[in-house]
């Protein structure tokens, strides 16, 4: 019985065990049958989309950049293609040893160093930075030969820009550079952030920068398949880029030049309006730079060169050098003085050659003749005396309160960046500049200097051309515009640009009449009469001398005894034809003198070209440049015959032909990468 018992016990035990050990195959089986439900049934979209991506990339692909066009079509902006040599950093052991043996087999410059080592400290080591472009085909094909040494080193095509005029009109056009770290984080936080991936060049200066979203275009995508690698296999679906479009300025590039050339090695700037529509027609800042040099990110030397040389040929004069108006301010303080009622045309004022004002003797460095002075001769001869005590009569603040809807010491609202706003004199102007209370007083001495343009008076030859242009236009102002046009490079659209609307200042036409008349006087019997000598149109116009240093009391302006940068500034403001003006325009040239020595002739040549279709001689150009011509001597050139430099007369529709096509590589570099910048 006791074996009996025991045999039962067991068999009860075994069955216990079974039934345990069934439960726990059951609740395991039940564990992954629930997994395998919540993977495959509650989470199946997003594991597929993982897998998906696990299996596929997205490749950006960066677009064209739009081209940029002056108003007659000529290209001043395009893209041409090349192979760039390129590294990954965090691909590389040894980058320095790396870059010594790929110079045993293409040349790398020390300057190609240079730039690289920027880029990388600018860059991230995943980042892949080109060390050489411009590769021929014959140095691909050598590079390709002994590819299997590099790791981490690749050939990849890229559309680069170009800027084939090379420094004519740079401050205009500016430049695009590579995209520095504070940029990328300014992108990233934009609601653009995503039209930007991939893209590592942007516009940094100019046209390149206030238009980037038209020049840059739509980024598209490819859809690649990948092995487990990471390496792409095929494509699977892609999105084409849309290229950026093409954007049209009013600029005539053949009067830049004109312009550009007849300053020489002169500093200064001009910019020309067309009075009736704003729309700029020359914008000149000498000296000049080759925009070129930033494309592929400048280097030290070069940077160094622009940066630190005395003559500022980065700084763009025309939108933020500010300057005295000199004798070009009188023209506006008589319409003042009309406007305001506190001189009549027909006043008279002797003009013994100073102005007594507290003890204090205002003089002027030119020989004016002096005598009794109404408005009209006060322009023509230029009195200092007769906008002395203009000034005094007015007072700085009216002065102020009429000169700003003019715009002077006023943001224009010109369509690219970086405008500033100069000077425009007034007590709260001084009591808020100054902090120290013994400054913030204005002196009633102060404001006689105001009358002829000096003082504290600093304004841009942007400004003084719009000023000039609405006088002009009969009182009618036009915000100054750049650009005119945009195309859309894929449907071939053209869109103009519309201009704000004009806005009408309130000044009388009679007394607009007294201020042209007077101004077409200083080019027939006026300082200016002898630079616009045999013009066959008629022209108005005002000479201008500022200083470019204070001279002590009692102390007499002596060019020949002062530092070059010391002498005063030419200036001068015109436009033409008098009757229907069609081009307004105001010209400096620093430390040159007289307005009638070296601005006024730049005037007289830029007036001929756009009216007459003239180009100075060879002779004339040369008189121009050393500031020592009156009227033109030597047979002038029809412009249309005059030669143009390095193949700028190419289309729109060729450049953007040349843009689109990439190189192909060849058949035995079968891992030769195409991507576009």
């Amino acid at each position: 019985m006791t074996v009996i018992r025991n045999i039962q016990l067991e068999l009860s035990r075994f069955r216990l065990r079974v039934l345990v050990a069934a439960i726990v195959v059951v609740m395991c089986f039940g564990l992954v049958a629930a997994r395998l439900f919540y993977l495959q049934v509650m989470r199946h979209a997003e594991l597929q989309a993982q897998a998906e991506n696990n299996r596929t990339a997205i490749v950006p692909i960066v677009p064209n950049r739009g081209l940029i066009l002056d108003r007659n079509g000529v290209v001043l902006a395009t893209n041409y293609s090349a192979f760039t040599l390129e590294i990954m950093p965090s691909r590389v052991g040894n980058l320095e040893q790396t870059i010594d043996e790929l110079s045993q087999v293409l040349e790398i410059t020390p300057r190609d160093r240079r730039r690289f080592k920027k880029l990388r400290e600018e860059g991230k080591s995943f980042e892949s930075l080109p060390l050489r472009s411009r590769l021929t085909d014959e140095e691909v094909a050598r590079f390709a030969a002994q590819r299997y040494r590099f790791p981490g080193v690749d050939i990849k095509a890229r559309l680069f820009r170009n800027y084939p005029l090379g420094e004519l009109a740079s401050h205009v056009i500016g430049y695009i550079g590579r995209i520095n770290v504070s940029e990328k984080e300014k992108l990233e936080e934009s609601d653009d952030a995503a039209n930007y991936r991939g893209t590592e060049y942007i516009g940094k200066l100019g046209v390149e920068q206030s238009f980037e979203h038209y020049l840059h275009g739509t980024t598209g995508v490819d859809s690649m398949e990948t092995s487990a690698g990471g390496r792409a296999t095929r494509r699977l679906t892609s999105q084409q880029s849309i290229p950026g479009h093409t954007v049209k300025l009013s600029i005539d590039i053949k009067l830049q030049k004109l312009i550009e050339d007849m300053y020489g090695e002169r500093r200064g700037a001009l910019v020309a309006l067309d009075p009736k529509t704003g729309e700029v027609l020359a914008f000149v800042s000498k000296p000049t730079f080759d925009p070129n040099l930033f494309v592929e990110g400048i280097d030290q030397e070069s940077w160094q060169g622009l940066n630190g040389s005395i003559d500022k040929p980065l700084l763009n004069r025309a939108l933020r050098g500010t300057y005295p108006a000199g004798s070009t301010y009188k023209p506006f303080m008589a319409l003042a003085a009309l406007s305001t009622g506190k001189r009549a045309a027909s006043t008279q004022i002797n003009d013994p050659g100073f102005f007594m004002f507290g003890g204090h003797r205002f003089g002027s460095p030119e020989n004016e003749r002096g005598g009794i002075m109404d408005m009209h001769r006060s322009i023509v001869e230029s009195s200092n005396a007769y906008y002395y005590s203009l000034a005094n009569e007015l007072g700085v603040d009216a002065i102020h309160d009429f000169m700003k809807p003019l715009g002077f010491g006023q943001i224009t609202g010109i369509d690219i960046y970086g405008e500033v706003r100069g000077v425009l004199p007034s007590t709260d102007w001084k009591r808020n500049y100054y902090k120290r209370p013994e400054h913030q007083r204005w002196y009633a001495g102060e404001t006689i200097s105001l009358g002829i343009g000096q003082g504290y008076n600093s304004f841009t030859m942007l400004q003084l051309a719009q000023a000039t242009a609405i006088v002009a236009n009969n009182g009618i102002k036009h915000k100054p515009q750049l650009a005119i046009a945009t195309q859309d490079t894929s449907a071939q659209v053209s869109t103009p640009l519309a201009a704000e609307p004009p806005v009408d200042l309130g000044l009388k036409p009679e007394h607009i009449e007294v201020i042209r008349r007077a101004m077409v006087g200083v080019t027939q019997d006026g300082t200016s009469r002898r630079v616009f000598a045999g013009a066959q149109y008629l022209s108005a116009g005002k000479t201008g001398t500022a200083q470019a240093v204070s001279l002590g009391k009692n102390e007499k302006y002596n060019a020949a005894r002062m530092e070059e940068r010391q002498r005063d500034h030419s200036l001068y403001v015109a436009f033409a034809p008098a009757d229907d003006p069609k081009i307004a325009l105001a010209v400096i040239v620093e430390n040159a003198g007289f307005g009638s020595t070296s601005a006024a002739p730049i005037a007289r040549r830029a007036f001929d070209y756009l009216l007459l279709g003239q180009y100075p001689s060879d002779e004339d150009m040369d008189l121009v440049r050393k500031g020592q011509a009156s009227a033109p001597v030597g047979k002038p050139r029809l412009a249309a015959d005059v030669p143009w430099p390095r193949g700028a007369t190419a289309t729109a529709a060729m450049a953007g032909a040349s843009a689109a096509s990439a190189p192909k590589p060849a058949a035995s570099l079968p891992a030769v990468t195409g991507t576009a910048r």
